[in-house]
């Protein structure tokens, strides 16, 4: 008899073995795959006719939501935006009109000084000494006048004489003038009322005529400056009303225009305005920007629709007007135009509903539902 094959017995169940693992496995993976599959099968899908089904009507086509507004009579004002700037009424830089040492400043800056106010002065002692010198000779040239006066009526001198005396005196009395005129060129005083600004020269320092010793602005009124394009230059006269703001307050001030320039501007075409606001109270200050608005006209009882509701569609403007759950256009003409609206011309009337959003999704006859209204 043959010796038994050990090892080969060890191989056999070795194979046998690893063919139960593999059977094992197999099953497991298709378990897992039935369950994936199932999963799957389970997972609730997209039904692209039940998703439509509560926003399409029974026709197929899709309702869209909208806003509207019904058309309804309204104030409507024509105003030209315009940039302009805040000019002081009056301006000047103030400095002597002589040469000389600065011995008095009397003015604080940033103050309100009057008209006439003494605000810094030169040194004048020379001027006064010689003023001094006329001033004492005026008596005895007037005695000299007076003797040869009392002696031509006694025959006693010539005529000639007497007007030597005479126009020594008023000669004497022309020095004394123009000394004190010299005198009063070595003062600074307020050509105006106003404000004044940073002094920019000190005591003991040489000031000549310029020399700026301070800025004198005068705010009260204030003047608005700006220019309005050449269409506009025949309706902006005198008397013309407008509103501006600047930034810092929300109130919008009215002024008045009250002179335009005698010609447009021969580079930007364009005619210079002034106006005036009283600014009494000094809130507002020169240089600042002011947004403004010029009246043209006030239409009262104009249409005025929402500028988004316009569609442009070759040339021409339309609308979308609500019409039994239907969007209809309409042909519109259009007028003047604010921030937020446009004027119709023609085309609605006041009852009419219009469409104000969605606009470029609807044609003709789509079917709409107004969830608000403006």
């Amino acid at each position: 008899m043959n010796a038994p094959r050990t090892g080969s017995k060890k191989n056999d169940k070795k194979h046998l073995h690893m063919k139960k693992y593999l059977k094992w496995g197999l099953v497991a993976l298709l378990i897992i795959a039935s369950v994936i599959f199932g999963f799957i099968q389970l997972m609730p899908k997209e039904n692209e006719e039940l998703a439509e089904a509560g926003t399409k009507p029974k026709g197929g086509k899709k309702v869209l939501e909208v806003s509207a507004k019904v058309v309804s009579p309204q104030l409507m004002t024509d105003e030209i935006p315009i940039i302009g700037r805040l000019v002081p009424d009056e301006e000047v830089q103030l400095s002597f009109e002589t040469s000389g040492k600065i011995t008095d400043i009397y003015f604080e800056e940033g103050s309100h000084v009057k008209k006439g106010a003494l605000l810094a002065k030169v040194n004048d002692s020379q001027l006064q000494a010689q003023l001094a010198r006329l001033e004492a000779q005026v008596p005895l040239a007037q005695e000299r006048v007076y003797r040869q006066s009392t002696l031509l009526q006694r025959d006693a001198v010539s005529k000639e004489a007497l007007e030597i005396v005479k126009t020594e005196l008023a000669t004497l009395n022309a020095d004394i003038e123009k000394t004190k005129a010299q005198i009063e060129q070595t003062e600074l005083r307020a050509p105006f009322d106003g404000i004044i600004g940073l002094r920019q020269v000190s005591v003991g320092s040489y000031a000549s005529p310029s020399t700026v010793v301070a800025k004198l602005t005068s705010v009260t009124p204030i003047k608005i400056e700006f220019s309005v394009p050449e269409r506009y230059a025949g309706e902006v006269k005198k008397g013309t009303g407008l509103e501006f703001t600047v930034d810092g307050k929300l109130e919008a001030f009215k002024a008045q225009v009250y002179a335009t320039e005698a010609s447009l501007d021969a580079e930007t075409h364009t005619l210079l305005v002034r106006a005036l606001y009283p600014n009494e109270e000094r809130e507002l200050l020169s240089g600042q920007y002011a947004g403004i608005r010029l009246k043209q006209k006030e239409i009262e009882d104009a249409i005025a629709i929402p500028a988004e509701a316009i569609v442009p569609e070759m040339g021409k403007s339309k609308v979308f007007v609500y019409k039994s759950g239907k969007a209809e256009p309409v042909e519109v003409i259009t007028g003047i135009r604010t921030d937020s609206e446009i004027q119709i011309l023609s085309g609605l009337q006041f009852g009419d509903t219009i469409l104000t959003s969605g606009t470029l999704q609807l044609r003709k006859g789509s079917p709409v539902k107004i969830v608000s209204f403006k």
